[in-house]
Order: C-alpha cells, then structure tokens, then sequence
C-alpha cells in the first residue's frame, strides 16, 4: 500500500511540476512578444520623426536573438491556460517555424539597415518587418475583442 501512495504522490507532484513548467513557458513568450512589440513602438518613434536609427542595432540585436529561441517557446501542451496562440500553431508546425524563420531574416536586413545609419532604408526594413510580424499574427494570434 505504501509503494502505491508514493506512487500516486510522485504522478501527482509530476503533473503539478509539468502544469507549472507550461505556465511559466507561457507567462515567458507572454513577456517576450510583449517587449518585441514595444522594441516596435520604440522603433516607429524613430522612423517617424526621422531620428538616428543606428542606436536600434542593440534593439534588433535583443530581438533577433529572441525570435531564434521562439519556436522552442512553444513546446507541445503549452497551448492550455492564459495563452492567446490558436491551436493552428501547434498543428501547422513546420509552416509556423518556417514564418519564425523568415522574421529572423527580415530582422537580420532591419539591423543591416539599423548599423548603415541609413534612415529611409531602415524604414523600409522596418515596414517589412511589421508586414512579417502580420504573417504569423493572423494564422496563430487568436483576436481580443
């Protein structure tokens, strides 16, 4: 009898463990897509008063570095709780790496952009990039009302 109630308490503390493992996984990408978006509105700041856009390499740099490990912040079972990725996601695996990918592109030519000190190329980059953010918003971010 002792073996089955340690048994018991072991899957319970197993599942409390995994169910905290998801939540701070998802409580993690919460805060990071919520800090890429404010690096965007620090960034259209920028572009639109015409500022000094070399300063925003470093910005890039954080979310470049961000968008590499995005994929692996979405492991299978973090699609319960305070989450507002659509189940899509986690069914269209490959299409949702391969979006990932290509904004870790367009990030890479908006820092290229960034170091030129060149204004008008950098807003150009930064346009696309918001258009690259779109692709993965509309198929994977479930709406607010």
């Amino acid at each position: 009898m002792r073996v089955v109630w340690i048994g018991a308490a072991a899957v319970v503390a197993l599942a409390a463990g995994t169910a905290w493992a998801q939540g701070d996984v998802i409580a993690e990408r919460r805060a990071g897509l919520k800090r890429m978006g404010e690096h965007m509105q620090a960034m259209k700041a920028v572009v639109d008063n015409r500022g000094d856009v070399q300063p925003l390499a470093a910005t890039v740099d954080d979310m470049i570095a961000w968008y590499r490990t995005m994929p692996g912040r979405f492991p299978p079972g973090s699609d319960k709780g305070d989450t507002r990725a659509q189940p899509a996601l986690w069914n269209e695996r490959a299409n949702f790496e391969t979006i990932n990918n290509n904004m870790v592109n367009q990030l890479t030519a908006l820092r290229t952009a960034a170091a030129s000190g060149d204004a008008a190329a950098f807003a150009t980059a930064y346009g696309q990039t918001g258009q690259t953010c779109g692709t993965c918003h509309r198929p994977y971010r479930q709406r607010t009302s």
